[in-house]
């Protein structure tokens, strides 16, 4: 199965996670199928704290790709934000 989730990058006390389309039995740190954004939960200002693919992720789920629960929540508010700018 194929799953929208993601991967941590970055150093330690700084997290920094792609979201990354993969196989669901691949390690999380793996090689992935495509990448479609990230999310810098400790952005500092002018830095962008969410940056998705929507067209993407929509043609990946279309496909049958499974979303984790965090990036779940994450596209929603980011489609909130997207329509209210």
């Amino acid at each position: 199965m194929v799953t929208i989730r993601l991967t941590r990058r970055g150093a330690r006390n700084q997290p920094f996670y792609h979201v990354v389309v993969t196989d669901s039995r691949r390690r999380q740190g793996g090689a992935s199928l495509e990448q479609v954004g990230f999310f810098n939960p400790i952005a500092r200002r002018g830095e962008p704290k969410l940056r998705l693919d929507l067209p993407r992720i929509d043609y990946w789920v279309s496909q049958g790709a499974q979303q984790s629960e965090r990036v779940r929540s994450l596209v929603k508010s980011y489609r909130k934000q997207a329509t209210a700018a």
